[in-house]
């Protein structure tokens, strides 16, 4: 059973009425075709007119839905001869980080992202993609071979942030996170990263740092989650939306301050509603990025990074 937004309570009500139909005419004795039409119609209007204008806090919530494309499904779809590579040789394996070898498009790559699961059971054990310091050395492990056998690296994010629990902290958090950005700015390979849900904070610029970034059109990127950013703004929750707005998190944001370099189209209604559809335009994004770094030689590529970055402060002031 699809899962419906508070803002897409009208189209629910619209699709509601067209399953009723149906099982209405399940057993042939009624043909009402050309009724399920119109209303085909009305909700294809509904979702154009809704999603035209979502605002910062409508994003928010398409971002997080729980039918999004995941990492997982992702890879499925665009990469071949995916190879797994678990563990950071140092504690543990962390679910929340999936990564490997594989073949995008006939080209040997490195492919990585944090995953938050479909299922609940799938959820609890990828810590709802809250990676553990264990989750980003493993990445850095990940980049460093794909350095080392000169393989570019993908990499996809979805993260509402690092999980901020008090054993990743004494098993130092931030360090695997500034040291999975190292790395980032270091590789000597070309990197592609994408936003695909949430991007949040330094649990999500970890796998992100790339030379290229692009975000699905209803994603959204930020230093912090809106909820948080309300607590400590207006010592209150219940400010979120305020917040939403205020933070500029919004792929067109991002494209506008410099932060990212392409918005992937998503489907009508959102990417929930076709994953297929808007994992394939995720792919033909991603290769038309990869494709644009072909010439640079690892200087290059590693100027090319600091150079992004650098700038991007002046650009967010200007």
């Amino acid at each position: 059973m699809r899962h419906f937004l508070d803002f897409e309570k009208p189209i629910a009500n619209l699709e509601g009425k067209v399953e009723e139909l149906r099982h209405m005419s399940s057993d042939g004795s009624i043909n009402i075709a050309d009724e399920i039409g119109k209303l085909q119609t009305r909700i294809e209007r509904e979702l154009k007119q809704t999603y035209e204008k979502l605002g910062p806090w409508e994003k928010v919530q398409v971002a997080r839905h729980p039918e999004r494309p995941r990492v997982s499904a992702i890879i499925k779809q665009l990469f071949d001869d995916f190879t797994p590579l678990a563990g950071d040789r140092n504690y543990a394996e962390d679910y929340a980080v999936i990564g490997g070898m594989a073949r995008f498009r006939g080209q040997g790559v490195m492919v990585m992202g944090t995953e938050k699961g479909s299922t609940t059971e799938e959820r609890i054990k990828r810590n709802f993609g809250m990676a553990r310091p264990e989750g980003y050395r493993k990445a850095t492990r990940l980049m460093e071979l794909a350095g080392r056998f000169g393989l570019p690296v993908l990499s996809f994010v979805d993260t509402a942030g690092a999980y901020p629990g008090r054993g990743a902290e004494e098993r130092g958090q931030a360090e695997a996170i500034a040291t999975s950005i190292r790395a980032c700015l270091r590789l000597p390979t070309p990197m592609v990263s994408a936003i695909i849900g949430e991007g949040g904070s330094g649990g999500a610029i970890a796998l992100a740092a790339g030379n290229r970034v692009v975000m699905f059109e209803h994603a959204i990127y930020s230093v912090i989650s809106p909820e948080g950013c309300a607590s400590i703004l207006w010592r209150s929750g219940e400010h979120a939306q305020e917040a939403a707005e205020a933070l500029r998190i919004t792929s067109d944001h991002m494209k506008t301050l410099g932060v990212i370099d392409a918005i992937v189209p998503e489907p009508l209604g959102g990417a929930h509603r076709d994953q297929t559809a808007a994992i394939s335009s995720l792919g033909t994004v991603c290769f038309e990025q990869l494709h644009s770094m072909q010439s640079m030689d690892s200087a290059a590529l590693i100027a090319d990074r600091s150079d992004k970055y650098l700038a991007m402060g002046d650009k967010a002031l200007a």
